[in-house]
């Protein structure tokens, strides 16, 4: 495609660019808004998951020209017109609406939104006639306009205005004194003197945490300070070649969005200065406005700029520990004019030494020879952790400055003494090394596994010699014992002296040799024809958790040949055996590579399959459907965007439209049971995985709660309490004046109502305690199942977080804790996942590597609260994605193998936690909207790689997922291309096919190595979470994905049906016949659900929350009170007051 070259704008343009309310879906608009930038225009990005409230009154704040936005979740129709409806009743109609989502918005919506007054709403086949570059000019063209005057009605005065806070005056007049000095004037010049209105002035380096520190301050004012208001300008650089600016402050503050909080991004519009020549009139504007408080945030500064005193009452200058010799300090014209001097980042290596330093400079600079250091203003804070003591030092301090500068009415009351006085690591300082030392550690083994494997292969030179001599068979062991050789029988079948001399010195070379072989590698190779002819018998008997089971050895073919189960390698030096049972070994024995059990279940297959969509009673139908006639229910669930971002249903319309839309609503524990009705939760047979993140905890709460009442409701029926219980509820619900919750429709076939008897109440409110409690014990022992929760790779790839990171990970350690104390054996904690991370561009390599360092943090940190490894490591499992590249034939072995040596080597793990369990679903971003038949193709192939690798569990995607949800007939399609595999395909009744290939040991050791190599990469940016500050991760995985999609688009990387073997019409992109989505009806119901809930427990509500925040504040285990607050409380109720002791989730550019 020719290059197009971009659109040079005649004015100065602002656009506001974000993804959709509950939308993680970042990559998309992030290259959006670099083109925009790049364009010339001055971009105000605020990053995924925004509601239309906050577009909106941050395009009004900022006085934007236009705004951008991306919405691939879903719920398009309503939040676009929404959005629209909103600027006009706020009286900003001019402000354009531009927004794309791939193949998620149909033409037919794109033409009706446009019609509704979207300026434009961009789609794929936009992107291939104009390309992105054309696509952004023609945006920028569209609102390449000056900007409008300020229009004010006859009846009102600017004045008047400006003392009611109103928005759009206030950013007009900023907008023209940057644009129409003279014009701004004008009106400018007409008003009364302005009050005093105090000024504090932020200045500091680029990536000293500014902005997150401003946010922090915000926070604290507006708790302390409930009647007053603040403002805030934000001053980034313009790019000198383009004239564009990234104004990206916003995207880290979450304060801001509150009525009392004004705040405007300005770029310089000149190079090499911090400031903006407009900012003078900017405060003035402000001061105007009678804001009580103003903050001034400059852009990144060199030593020598002091720019910001100019503007300023008070000033703060924030750094870093990361400043170099000390003598650099001497440079920093701002340590000779700060009142208060905030050392970021405090958690940083050397952060104590730094304080020191920047403290004896303060003193020097200011002669304060006689301070007590202690009271000097200079403050170690950490920005990034929530109610950190550091930060609520410095805000006081901050608020007594201004009093004492100023004289102003802002006298704080804010209690210093709470909050974290100290650094909560998720890894200790001293363990960040851990990834390296398991490269260290697995490399080492692998060198000893070669160094054992050559002596036992001198060892078997000597053997076959002895043998020879005694011309016996060498597959005869009776020669050898524990020991080594058996030299009393050896030399008792020696013919002739000069043999026995030969003999005696060959059994004493052996017995030197073999001081340097591991006893547990001999026996190995003792017991390796005994090992043999286990696999021979027609039946082999092994132990899972003291229960004795047999299983076949072979199956038999249509032409009567036996098919060993488990092949053997034909080998018979002691060398080669050792080094395959070191590297290799039967399936489940150690390292693993083949598989982590002796044999697969006969009783049920991997089949695992995902479904979601509306209400829980449509879910719970298409969960019965794709079960159905299967021992074995195996249910995997996909919750809408609403519920995975921790939110309830609700009428506005940008919630509305997503609620149960690509996924199940799920608010509460009724939803829960109604989800779940008829399958027991209970039975060994049933597995139920959650594909859920930031609000897991509240999830798995709901789940295990309505798996107890099940059990609850099996008590009542074997003991014919059916009457009694019927009473106790209709007592219940009579004294609410409400009616007992239903499941909406019929029950579908294969649904026997269990879980339905006890909706809306739970078993503690009609089984006496100790009853309760028994079944509740039970029941935890009993239930299996996987959550996801894997907050690391949220921040990384997806996106779904909502809490703070270390508070996410409190709650995820909560949860490990709760299953140790509680003897939850059966239902994983979390499922480390390498889907997404591929999903979001990531290769099978860097897809690996991150996902293994991502669980060995996890081992690392629930080792540093004092876990137990064998106690906490059976429950965690994994979840990878499966391609076609050739690194996805080795990904489940590779992963077994490394995970394995380091249980064991390192970490000194028992065989349950040395083995690595993991569910495969087969690659969705290898589903392509042309010629969508040929995806069926492409997904057999990845099964067939994941069923022979041996993985414990198995998603295959519908063909048709490309382009829509997946119907009926799809779904039973992608079923039968892994049951076709298990049960006809012939090859497949060998569960070991992958074992001595040539090609699939190099790949895994090839790839392997590639892991290690980025453990150490990993290592050298601080371990998985200094790599994550730096966002090495989400950079690497978008650079993969760029790579893809160029080989993709030049044709380079061949996909057929895509970009080659073209139809005769050219294999245009399809378009869904029809699109199914959530319901009118089944969205009221939930809402109305909602609403009873919150209606019938009203009184017990505001109680159970305050109770859980206390839990969190006195740093007990959050789940175990969960357990009792999800049986009253909403999602949304539980997330909400969480965010107020937990911290909500900071986005990253």
């Amino acid at each position: 495609m020719k290059q197009i070259p971009p659109y040079k704008p005649k004015n100065k343009i602002r656009v506001v660019t974000a993804a959709s309310l509950f939308d993680g879906h970042d990559a998309a608009i992030n290259i959006m808004r670099r083109i925009i930038q790049s364009t010339g225009v001055e971009v105000i990005h605020l990053g995924h998951d925004r509601s239309v409230a906050e577009v909106v009154e941050c395009a009004i704040q900022e006085d934007a020209n236009a705004i951008a936005i991306t919405s691939y979740q879903g719920g398009h129709n309503e939040y676009f017109r929404y959005m629209h409806d909103l600027l006009q009743e706020r009286g900003a109609g001019h402000i354009k609406i531009f927004g794309g989502g791939g193949g998620v918005i149909l033409p037919a919506e794109i033409k009706s939104l446009m019609q509704y007054g979207i300026a434009r709403i961009y789609s794929p086949d936009d992107g291939r006639k104009m390309g992105l570059q054309g696509m952004i000019n023609d945006l920028v063209k569209t609102i390449d306009n000056q900007v409008p005057p300020l229009n004010i009605d006859h009846e009102q005065s600017i004045q008047a205005l400006l003392e009611h806070k109103d928005i759009k005056t206030i950013a007009r007049l900023i907008s023209l004194a940057e644009n129409r000095p003279k014009e701004f004037k004008g009106h400018f010049n007409t008003l009364k003197p302005k009050s005093k209105v105090p000024v504090l002035g932020i200045t500091g380096t680029g990536g000293a945490g500014k902005s997150s520190l401003v946010d922090e301050l915000v926070r604290r004012f507006l708790i302390d300070f409930p009647k007053k208001s603040m403002a805030i300008v934000s001053v980034d650089p313009s790019k000198r070649k383009t004239g564009g600016a990234l104004l990206g402050d916003r995207i880290r503050m979450n304060a801001i969005n509150n009525e009392r909080v004004y705040m405007r991004s300005l770029a310089t519009r000149q190079s090499n200065l911090a400031l903006s020549k407009h900012v003078s009139e900017a405060i003035e504007v402000l001061k105007a406005a009678q804001f009580d408080l103003i903050v001034l945030e400059t852009s990144g500064i060199g030593q020598s700029d002091t720019e910001i005193l100019e503007h300023s009452d008070a000033s703060l200058y924030v750094m870093t520990p990361e400043f170099g010799a000390a003598t650099q300090l001497e440079k920093i014209d701002m340590l000779d004019f700060a009142d208060v001097v905030a050392i970021n980042k405090f958690d940083k290596r050397g952060a104590l030494d730094a304080i020191r330093d920047v403290k004896k400079q303060y003193m020097r600079n200011h002669n304060l020879w006689d301070v007590d250091q202690a009271d000097l203003p200079i403050f170690g804070t950490i920005a990034s952790q929530f109610n950190d003591a550091g930060m609520n030092r410095l805000y006081k301090k901050i608020m007594d400055v201004l009093v004492d500068k100023g004289g102003v009415d802002l006298k704080s009351a804010f209690k210093v003494g709470t909050g974290a006085d100290e650094k909560n690591y998720v890894i200790p300082p001293a363990r960040t090394r851990y990834l390296s030392e398991i490269s260290e550690n697995n490399r080492d083994y692998d060198a000893k596994s070669l160094e054992q494997s050559s002596i036992a292969q001198r060892l078997y030179g000597i053997f076959m010699a002895i043998a020879s001599l005694l011309h016996i068979d060498q597959n005869e062991t009776d020669i050898l014992n524990k020991s080594g050789l058996d030299e009393k029988k050896i030399l008792s079948k020696v013919a002739n002296d000069g043999d026995y001399a030969l003999l005696k010195s060959l059994i004493d070379q052996f017995d030197t040799i073999k001081v340097g072989l591991d006893q547990h590698n001999w026996l190995l190779i003792l017991d390796w024809n005994d090992k043999k002819q286990r696999y021979k018998s027609d039946v082999y008997t092994f132990k899972v958790r003291d229960q004795e089971i047999e299983i076949e050895t072979h199956t038999k073919s249509l032409s009567h040949s036996k098919i060993p189960k488990v092949a053997l390698p034909k080998m018979k030096a002691w060398g080669d055996l050792l080094l395959w049972m070191l590297q290799e070994n039967v399936p489940g024995e150690f390292p693993f590579a083949a598989g982590i059990y002796p044999f697969k279940r006969t009783q049920e297959d991997p089949t695992r399959m995902f479904a979601g969509e509306g209400g829980p009673e449509r879910t719970n139908r298409r969960f019965h459907y794709v079960s159905l006639d299967m021992d074995a229910k195996r249910l995997s669930t996909a919750f809408d965007s609403v519920t995975l971002y921790g939110n309830d249903p609700d009428h506005r319309p940008d919630i509305y439209g997503k609620i149960g839309n690509a996924g199940v609503s799920v608010c509460c524990l009724d939803d829960a049971k109604k989800l779940y009705s008829g399958f027991d939760l209970s039975n060994p047979m049933t597995s139920v995985s959650m594909t859920i993140n930031g609000p897991a905890p509240m999830l798995l709460a709901f789940f295990m709660n309505a798996a107890i009442d099940q059990n609850c409701e099996k008590y009542i029926k074997a003991h014919g309490l059916e009457k009694k219980v019927a009473q106790k509820i209709g007592a219940i619900y009579k004294g609410k004046k409400k009616l007992q919750p239903q499941y909406l429709g019929k029950l579908p076939e294969g649904n026997n109502g269990l879980g339905l008897l006890l909706l809306g109440v739970t078993g503690d409110q009609v089984l006496p305690e100790d009853v309760y409690e028994k079944i509740k014990r039970e029941t935890l022992n009993q239930v299996r199942g996987t959550v996801q929760a894997d907050i690391l790779k949220e921040d990384q790839a997806q996106n779904t977080c909502i809490f703070s990171t270390e508070f996410a990970l409190r709650l995820m350690g909560d949860v490990q804790q709760y299953f140790i104390e509680n003897q939850v054996r059966n239902f994983y904690s979390v499922s480390i996942s390498g889907y997404h991370i591929a999903e979001a561009g990531a290769n099978p390599i860097s897809q690996l590597a991150f996902t293994l360092a991502n669980g060995f943090t996890y081992v690392e940190y629930y080792l540093s609260r004092g876990m137990d490894i064998d106690k906490f490591g059976p429950n965690l499992s994994f979840f990878f994605s499966n391609g076609i590249d050739p690194e996805y034939a080795v990904i489940g072995r590779v992963a077994r193998k490394i995970w394995s040596k380091a249980m064991r080597e390192k970490y000194g793990a028992g065989p349950r936690a040395q083995m690595l369990k993991y569910h495969i679903q087969t690659s969705g971003r290898s589903l392509h909207a042309q010629e969508i038949d040929f995806n069926d193709i492409r997904t057999t192939l990845q099964a067939l790689y994941a069923i022979y690798d041996n993985c414990n569990s198995l998603h295959t995607n519908a063909y048709d997922e490309a382009i829509t949800t997946p119907t009926e007939e799809s779904v039973r399609r992608a079923m039968a291309i892994q049951l076709i595999i298990n049960k006809e395909l012939g090859l497949a009744k060998n569960e070991n096919p992958l074992q001595g290939s040539f090609i699939i040991e190099e790949l895994t050791d090839l790839v392997e190595e590639a892991v290690l190599i980025e453990f150490d990469r990993i290592t050298e940016r601080g371990g998985v979470l200094g790599a994550m500050e730096t966002m090495y991760q989400r950079s690497k995985i978008q650079e993969e994905s760029l790579h893809y999609e160029t080989l993709k688009h030049t044709g380079a990387y061949p996909i057929i049906g895509v970009n080659t073997f073209l139809s005769s019409k050219g294999s245009p992109t399809i378009l869904p016949a029809e699109v199914i989505r959530a319901t009118e009806k089944e969205k009221k119901y939930q809402i109305k659900t909602l609403q009873d809930l919150k209606s019938k427990n009203e009184a017990a509500t505001p109680k159970l929350l305050k109770e859980l925040q206390e839990v969190a504040v006195k740093n007990e285990n959050i789940f175990e009170k969960l357990m009792e607050v999800s049986k009253y409380c909403s999602l949304g109720q539980i997330t909400h007051a969480l965010f107020e002791v937990g911290g909500q989730y900071r986005r990253n550019m």
